[in-house]
């Protein structure tokens, strides 16, 4: 049950982060990048993006 959760929540944040880079002001192969990143990592690529790289991308 708490393993469910625990997926289901990691693919929200997952999505909300692609749709964060989206509408960053980048060029299009940042925001390719970024969003494999984010996909490929799960829970470590939205950690790295969330708390260091979301700030620093234009």
């Amino acid at each position: 049950m708490i393993a469910k959760i625990v997926y289901i929540l990691g693919v929200i944040l997952a999505i909300w982060c692609v749709l964060d880079i989206l509408k960053k002001n980048c060029d299009l192969v940042k925001k390719i990048l970024l969003i494999i990143l984010v996909l490929v990592t799960s829970w470590v690529g939205v950690c790295l993006y969330y708390f260091w790289l979301r700030n620093k991308i234009n």
